[in-house]
């Protein structure tokens, strides 16, 4: 599956952005790297501020398409007895 991309409010870079369960139009996008690698006291690289931020996805409401079964053709009723 494809998720769509939206730019991250800190950094202004396009990051995937994953469905919020429950809130169709929200997104919340990926853990990212700072875009200058900013790294702690230990060496380990800091996610971006705006990582798992909960932000609009770019298409608005998804709308679910529920296709209707077509109608079984109606058959002549058996005597069972």
């Amino acid at each position: 599956m494809k998720l769509p991309r939206v730019e991250c409010p800190s950094c202004t870079r396009q990051i995937a952005a994953g469905l919020v369960a429950g809130r169709l139009s929200k997104g919340r996008i990926w853990r990212h790297d700072a875009p200058d690698a900013r790294r702690d006291a230990h060496g380990h690289l800091l996610s971006c501020a705006g990582s798992l931020e909960i932000v609009d996805l770019p298409y608005g409401q998804m709308e679910i398409a529920i296709e209707e079964p077509e109608a079984a053709p109606e058959e002549e009723a058996m005597a069972l007895f």
